[in-house]
């Protein structure tokens, strides 16, 4: 078994300024495929059926696809050493990581914006593939994160129809908390934990039913238990968390999942953990309101019409980061602009991609490369790429990942 789907990473100057040169601003890359020992992979993710468990025996399966990554996975000890972070292809033949090829073309790559103000490409997407609801858990705010060497992780969902031929198990995810809940109340839950079997925190959620083609904003401190949906999550480039549930998947959460993130010294300190959660946020009594995100038209594509291509904002109330979903109608030529870099996966459809030949994925096997994933520099979106639907019948469906406080999108709560 092995930890790795690639032998041929490397890393040179020439090879990324190659990479960058050849594409005229836009690279290509490789999947990134994430396991998770706690998940039962959704198998949605159009990975091939037979490599959904490539690991080592305790890693579990396939369900996670990372997406335009500057980080790694943090899976434990067996975690691989390109476990999560995306690598670039080299036109040339081989692959380079993704973080270093931003850290060596700076402002070149990201613009000088992010990289003045953020340092670098501080977000990441995947898509999440569970066949059963993720355990209930909390990720950190930077503020408690900094407290383990990490960073905070705001996340936000998109129910891509796309990706989702089936619901899986549970179609539900639990968010926050009830109004009235306690803080005693919920520390009583997390007391349960170590007694085995199910804590039923989630008593004190509240269950909302999948619904296709809309999303949810979740920030740093606010509880959640996502439905076995293949989600697209664009997040903070973190992988720091908290579970909440022991009883998940039909099987015990293990209770190291629960300290994980917390400080040594604060291990079995159930106050700590309460004192992770943003109160306000958990128990608002508007958090569809304020949570919900049904998707609207960008500018340029409400005053196109709709006649070549529709482009719509799918996550918008985060100021960490930003989604689109672009669907060129089939036949369709058409250039799109931004004011900032992005990551791209095709979804749906063949055609190309600036100068790159692009193509959804139907089936792929693990250590095989694909046509479907890209990064797009800050350079080459304010020029414009050109997009080709080749498909007389068929859409071009692209999702578009983008980095903190987006021009273009301005701030929305």
């Amino acid at each position: 078994m092995t930890s790795e789907p690639y032998e041929n990473v490397s890393s040179s100057a020439s090879g990324f300024d190659r990479a960058l040169d050849a594409g005229n601003g836009i690279v290509r890359f490789a999947p990134a495929w994430v396991p998770r020992a706690f998940c039962t992979p959704g198998r949605r993710i159009r990975l091939h059926p037979d490599d959904y468990f490539p690991f080592q025996q305790t890693r579990g399966g396939v369900d996670e696809r990372w997406l335009a990554s500057t980080v790694r996975a943090d899976n434990g000890p067996l975690t691989g050493p390109w476990e999560g972070l995306s690598l670039v292809v080299d036109p040339d033949g081989g692959l380079l990581p993704f973080d270093e090829f931003v850290s060596h073309h700076k402002a070149e790559v990201i613009g000088s914006r992010l990289q003045e103000k953020f340092g670098g490409w501080t977000m990441y997407s995947k898509f999440y593939d569970n066949l059963q609801p993720l355990p209930f858990h909390v990720h950190h705010s930077d503020e408690k994160a900094a407290l383990v060497d990490k960073v905070g992780k705001p996340e936000a969902y998109y129910y891509s129809p796309h990706m989702n031929n089936y619901t899986g198990d549970q179609a539900v995810s639990f968010l926050g908390l009830q109004p009235a809940t306690t803080r005693e109340q919920l520390k009583e839950r997390l007391e349960r934990f170590t007694r085995g079997g199910d804590n039923r925190i989630t008593d004190y959620s509240l269950g909302y039913r999948t619904q296709l083609g809309t999303g949810w904003d979740i920030p740093s401190g606010v509880l959640h238990a996502p439905a076995s949906i293949c989600t697209y999550e664009p997040q903070s480039a973190s992988d720091v968390f908290c579970m909440c549930e022991s009883w998940s998947n039909n099987r015990e959460v293990p209770e190291e999942l629960l300290w994980k993130d917390v400080p040594h010294e604060h291990h079995g300190d159930y106050d700590f953990v309460l004192d992770l959660l943003d109160w306000e946020k958990n128990v608002d009594a508007d958090f569809v309101a304020n949570r919900f995100m049904r998707p609207y038209a960008t500018e340029a594509s409400a005053a196109d019409g709709g006649s070549a291509y529709v482009e719509n904002w799918i996550v918008f109330r985060s100021t960490s980061f930003s989604a689109k979903e672009l669907t060129v109608k089939p036949g369709q030529t058409v250039t799109i602009t931004d004011q900032d870099a992005y990551g791209a996966i095709v979804v749906q459809g063949a055609g190309t991609f600036g100068d790159h030949d692009a193509q959804a994925a139907t089936l792929i096997r693990f250590g095989q490369l694909s046509q479907d994933e890209f990064f797009v520099s800050e350079k080459a979106a304010r020029a414009g790429v050109t997009i080709s639907n080749r498909s007389a019948t068929d859409d071009l469906v692209v999702l578009k990942h983008f980095g903190p406080e987006n021009q273009e999108l301005g701030h929305i709560g």
